[in-house]
């Protein structure tokens, strides 16, 4: 039984970055900035004269990606050392970011981790979900006002690996039964049950700020090479090269969701063919566990309680102005 769906009829069907509106006082943060889908992204949106702050762990990559980035268009680009997997670093980048700017037309959730051997992080919780979901949930409530003053958007990248996730409430950090695909699968689950947890809160406050979810389809990355290990590393290594899209082509969702002005609030975009893998970039498929409200209430509740950061104060100030 065929249990996916979309969430939007945005009206195209093969978007394109040449629809890309010029980008001149634009802001945008892209966590991951530096390098694969994120840098890619970057590319874009800054020969569209648009401002760039790439956030990321690697600081010679992003002072790279800076001098990369320069000359491509007229805006001011920047970076910020960013670890998801760190509350603390997430909490000093986010005063940080503050300090330098006073609004951004999006954030873009595009770094993460994924299938990585069993890894607690600094602060106890299991890498990939830290790092994939719980990091930017802080993040983007931290930095939330910044977004809602250029009346902006926050885009979750998700992933097809969502359609095979789980979420383990009982033992979100999987330590009981640990795998790198389960854990990688949950946390793709969770930033979708995220974003729509989100656009729902933001709709019912009446926020100008939109919440939109996209992911690459399967693309050519780093995270291929950095995360799994042993056999799942040689697995990628084939189908990087059979069947995957570049970089280039996985980061065009990223660029409607985070720009275009065609993308909806609410929506879900990537890939369309292929499984979702490839092809022209359109609505994409959810599967419903993706829309249980339950589950997202659920775990918009848990994610409050292990960061330590309470939206009902962002979001009440928003319905009360």
């Amino acid at each position: 039984m065929d249990l996916s769906r979309h969430t939007s009829n945005s009206g195209f069907t093969d978007w394109t970055p040449d629809r890309l509106p010029d980008l001149t006082g634009k802001r945008y943060l892209i966590t991951g900035g530096n390098t694969g889908l994120g840098f890619e992204a970057a590319k874009v949106l800054a020969a569209e004269n648009a401002d760039i702050v790439i956030a990321a762990r690697n600081t010679d990559r992003s002072r790279q990606a800076v001098l990369d980035l320069n000359p491509l268009g007229s805006g001011i680009i920047d970076a910020v050392s960013l670890d998801l997997s760190s509350l603390a670093s997430v909490r000093d980048v986010a005063e940080e970011i503050r300090r330098r700017y006073d609004s951004f037309d999006a954030i873009v959730n595009n770094a993460g981790v994924m299938q990585t051997p069993q890894m607690t992080t600094v602060d106890g919780f299991e890498l990939q979900f830290a790092t994939n979901h719980l990091g930017h949930f802080l993040l983007n409530g931290l930095l939330f006002d910044l977004v809602e003053n250029a009346s902006g958007r926050i885009v979750v990248v998700s992933s097809i690996a969502h359609k095979r996730g789980q979420m383990y409430f009982d033992d979100l950090m999987l330590t009981e039964n640990y795998s790198p695909t389960r854990a990688y699968c949950q946390s793709k689950l969770a930033n979708l049950l995220y974003a729509f947890e989100l656009y729902r809160r933001l709709s019912a406050a009446g926020s100008p700020v939109s919440a939109i979810a996209c992911h690459p389809g399967y693309s050519a990355t780093n995270l291929q090479r950095t995360g799994p290990r042993g056999l799942l590393r040689a697995f990628y290594a084939i189908t990087n090269r059979i069947a995957a899209q570049s970089a280039e082509a996985g980061a065009i969702p990223l660029e409607l969701a985070a720009a275009g002005s065609e993308a909806l609030s609410g929506a879900y975009y990537g890939p369309t063919s292929r499984a979702d893998m490839t092809g022209p970039v359109g609505d994409a498929e959810v599967v419903e566990a993706a829309l249980d409200r339950d589950d997202a209430e659920r775990l918009w509740s848990i994610s409050e309680r292990l960061t330590g950061f309470k939206w009902d104060k962002v979001l009440r100030r928003q319905k009360a102005a």
